[in-house]
């Protein structure tokens, strides 16, 4: 079974202890410093959600509808994994928010977010595939009541997958009839039904996505190619012709932010992966671990919570229009006050 969800949330001095499976507390991990970093993102993550919602960045509607979707799953995960489940026990332990109850929904919050942020990344890349290697469904399948029904499915599905997580804990200890804590229940570990769930939510995220993000782009890419040879030679560039090619630049761009996405996703998911690869290869349980394999357990975590901060900053650096708008999103506010203030000091 992976490691993952063994830690349990506990009020204690040490916010997130491993457990081992005889019911034993291991060891503490060490506060994170960069926890301050996703939280500084969520405002731009929310700017982004209006600028893009407004539409005027010169973007398709399909690709639109996706980037703002996957905009405000990252904000969820910035919200529910790093505010409400790490920040809130590392700076405030003792809070309503160690209730079993409320935890417990919090978990389940935060892995639905979690799986929303990956699998939105997948269906927006599944989409510029067929927007390019796909002529014949791109007609039928790329249009805005489409993408709203993959979306919404996409959501339905994932949220009733993560809903047995908050049957997984129990209380530490329950004070005046309240239970506190988050503690993974032994059962979790013995029961195979448990264990075949773990197996499943593991490969569905980011197993899975990890691979077809892979090879959606492999593909993209080598439809790509082709592509643009035929085009070439179809007008002349390849005997040194320089003529302007609108459509081939419009895909260039749309390639553009589809590879920095994706790739952006990779790279940060890399090494949660190859940890979780490493477990199983190994076989060492989570509190047999030492120093260094602790330190790159947590640098996979912290590389996977960046991940949700990463998408605006693409935007930004691949989108002109997105830039622009950005600039006088920014600028407005200064703007207004200044009018005011000239108002009422003519």
């Amino acid at each position: 079974m992976r490691p993952f969800p063994s830690m349990f949330v506990s009020s204690m001095s040490c916010s997130y202890i491993l457990r081992a499976k005889n019911g034993m507390d291991s060891f503490c991990f060490i506060h994170s410093p960069f926890l301050l970093e996703p939280i500084c993102s969520s405002p731009v993550n929310l700017l982004a959600i209006v600028i893009l919602s407004r539409g005027k960045c010169g973007l398709s509607t399909c690709i639109t509808c996706y980037l703002v979707a996957m905009a405000t799953a990252d904000l969820l995960v910035i919200i529910t994994e790093v505010i409400l489940w790490r920040i809130s026990y590392y700076y405030f332990p003792g809070s309503f928010l160690d209730i079993t109850p409320v935890c417990s929904v919090i978990n389940v919050l935060s892995r639905a977010s979690t799986d929303l942020s990956v699998w939105f990344t997948i269906t927006f890349t599944f989409d510029r595939f067929v927007a390019i290697c796909c002529q014949k469904l791109k007609a039928r399948y790329c249009t805005k009541k489409t993408v709203t029904v993959v979306l919404a499915t996409t959501c339905i599905l994932l949220c009733l997958k993560d809903i047995p997580f908050y049957f997984v804990f129990e209380p530490g200890e329950i004070i005046d009839n309240v239970p506190w804590g988050c503690y993974m229940k032994a059962s979790y570990f013995t029961e195979l039904g448990w264990e075949g769930f773990d197996w499943f939510d593991t490969i569905l995220t980011p197993l899975f996505p990890f691979t077809l993000i892979l090879l959606l782009n492999a593909l993209t890419v080598r439809r790509i190619l082709v592509a643009n040879r035929v085009r070439k030679g179809l007008r002349g560039q390849n005997k040194g012709g320089n003529h302007s090619d609108p459509e081939m630049e419009s895909r260039r761009k749309t390639v553009i932010l589809l590879f920095s996405i994706s790739g952006s996703f990779v790279l940060l998911w890399l090494v949660y992966v190859i940890h979780f690869l490493y477990y199983v290869i190994t076989e060492i349980e989570p509190e047999g671990y030492n120093y260094s394999e602790i330190v790159f357990e947590r640098v996979g975590f912290m590389m996977r919570n960046f991940s949700c901060c990463t998408n605006t900053f693409i935007y930004g650096a691949t989108q002109s229009k997105f830039r622009e708008q950005f600039k006088s999103a920014i600028k407005y506010p200064i703007t207004s006050i200044i009018q005011v203030m000239n108002k009422q000091n003519p």
